[in-house]
């Protein structure tokens, strides 16, 4: 165990995008250090094959842009471990691309709506748990990404919706304080997923061009997410960049 870090057995993680890609990843991480950890998404097949046989993983069917729906899930993971420990909010998409007047309002609400609300949504929930719970607290870890720092060409909506992210970040630290609920941004980029497959045959450049980018393994990341989350609540990590060395990022534009 690091110096100043918690035991993480018996501890309760809620990830949501839970299914594959870089959730997936994230649960797998935190259940081989001990957590019990419930893998939230929309498909309840997907949640399973990434839950396999292990006794401390629990999927649960949750759409994070439904209100309902988030509600119903939390107070399904406090039916069967009674607490919240850390709640990663990782679900997310890419949404519309193109420039802003190719870019529908529909397409547009829908990925603020999983992006920035559905983070909201969980986070809420959470914050109500870990203030409530005995011992009190928790930590809260948002999934950014780079563009929440620097665009990508034609990525308004996304951009927008990560931008917005990290001010939720901000906010949910502070109004924590008084009940020990932490809340960091872990800002990722280019770690390799189904998401970023096309990522090393070319992607859009500022200038217009096409050009290959380099990608990482996603076990990096979620190795960091692992390392916030059995910190003691007295230790805060507000943000923490992780990228392919190589990608274009202080570059970027």
């Amino acid at each position: 165990m690091n110096p100043g870090s918690v035991t993480s057995s018996g501890r309760v993680a809620v990830v949501t995008g839970a299914g594959r890609g870089l959730g997936r990843a994230f649960a797998h991480a935190l259940l081989r250090d001990g957590f019990r950890v419930a893998l939230l998404g929309r498909t309840m097949a997907t949640l399973q094959e990434a839950a396999g046989e292990e006794e401390r993983a629990r999927p649960v069917r949750c759409d994070v842009t439904e209100e309902a729906s988030v509600a119903e899930a939390f107070r399904a993971v406090l039916e069967t471990w009674g607490r919240v420990d850390v709640l990663v909010n990782n679900a997310g998409e890419f949404g519309p691309t193109g420039d802003p007047d190719e870019i529908t309002a529909d397409a547009w609400r829908h990925t603020v709506a999983v992006n920035l609300t559905g983070s909201f949504l969980c986070a809420r929930e959470a914050f109500r748990i870990m203030k409530a719970q005995d011992p009190r607290g928790g930590r809260i870890i948002n999934n950014g990404s780079v563009s929440a720092h620097s665009p990508r060409p034609g990525s308004a909506a996304y951009t927008a919706s990560k931008h917005a992210v990290t001010g939720l970040t901000k906010s949910l630290s502070l109004d924590g304080r008084p009940y020990d609920i932490t809340c960091g941004q872990l800002d990722i980029g280019n770690a390799a997923t189904e998401m970023t497959a096309q990522f090393g045959k070319g992607v859009r450049q500022a200038d217009g061009s096409i050009h290959p980018e380099p990608t990482f393994d996603a076990a990096y990341a979620a190795d960091a997410v692992v390392q916030m989350a059995r910190l003691p609540l007295g230790v805060s990590v507000p943000s923490m960049t992780i990228l392919a060395a190589g990608m274009p990022f202080e570059g970027r534009g």
